[in-house]
Parts: C-alpha cells; structure tokens; sequence
C-alpha cells in the first residue's frame, strides 16, 4: 500500500497511529480484523510483534553503542524468543535476507556502514520477529539514488519472499510508482 503526501500532511503519523504510538484519539486501526484502537494493555502487546517499522533516516534509528548482531537480535530477546543459538541464527538469516554477509556485519557497529548498509540493518530488524506488516516511512528519502534503487529492489523481493504486506510512505510519486 502506497501513502503519498507532500511534507507535513500526515503521513508519519498515520504510520504512528497503525503502531499504536500512541494510540489515536479517533478512528479505527483495522489489523487482521481487529481494531487496535480499541484493545489495550496484554493483547495489544501480542499484537505487536507483527507490526514492524523502518523509518527514514536509517543511521540515527541505529544504537551507535551496539553491534550489529545485538541491534537486528534484539526484538528477539525483548520478545523471548528462542535460545542464545537460535537467536543468533535468525540474526545471520536476517542479515543475509537483506544482503549483508553476516560474518562481517554482526561484530560491527553502525557507523561502519553506508547509509544503504545501514537501511539493510533497519530492515534486518524489522523482518526478525517474522511480521505480517512492515511499514517503511520514507526509507529511502535519505538515501542517494543508486542506492534507493537497490533497496527499493530488495523490499519488492523480501515482499514476495516472507509474504510481506508492505505500508510504503513517501512523498516521491515515482518511488511508490515502483513500489506499489
């Protein structure tokens, strides 16, 4: 689904209002059939999992003090999920899903990587939890063109790879041309 608008109209917000952060103060969030606007506290927890984001500027939503392999590993230990190993095996899966050689990117820290490296991460996170719905707020706005073209690439094939339903905002008619 593409959501195109010029800068400032709403956009991000809406994106906010899907995940509930926070929650809005009118409408309905239809997900899966439910209305995430009126379920709270526990079930809206169990709901989250499910709905991953990756925001535009990808270096500044990158922990500079972690790792690689701590940053894309960390919804799996937030959400308990599996053992150290497996853990750790679904992080490799995920950096190489996003075109990152695991063995050189899981020791490193952000700022060793391009800006495009770094969206690969941002994205490497977002697929971890296996969700139903990623929503990319502008992800490649920040990006130089050759570079977007490869990640626009890289979403299209996750989307038909993991069943992806993709929430694609930008203000770029062409890239959602693309995308959507």
């Amino acid at each position: 689904l593409g959501l195109v608008g010029e800068s400032g109209c709403g956009k991000s917000t809406a994106a906010r209002a899907v995940m509930q952060l926070p929650a809005p103060t009118g409408g309905t969030v239809l997900f899966s059939g439910k209305d995430l606007t009126a379920v709270r506290g526990e079930k809206l927890r169990a709901q989250r999992p499910q709905i991953q984001i990756v925001f535009q500027d990808p270096i500044s939503s990158l922990n500079p003090r972690r790792t690689v392999g701590d940053i894309v590993g960390a919804p799996l230990r937030i959400w308990k999920r599996g053992t150290p190993a497996e853990r750790k095996a679904k992080v490799d899966e995920a950096l190489d899903a996003v075109g990152l050689d695991p063995e050189i990117a899981r020791d490193k820290r952000p700022h060793e990587f391009s800006g495009g490296q770094c969206q690969r991460i941002c994205i490497a996170r977002a697929l971890v939890l296996e969700p139903k719905l990623i929503i990319c707020d502008e992800p490649v706005s920040a990006l130089d063109v050759s570079v977007q073209a490869q990640i626009l690439n890289l979403l299209e094939d996750l989307k038909a790879r993991y069943g992806l339903t993709l929430v694609f905002i930008t203000h770029d008619l062409a890239v959602v041309k693309n995308v959507s």
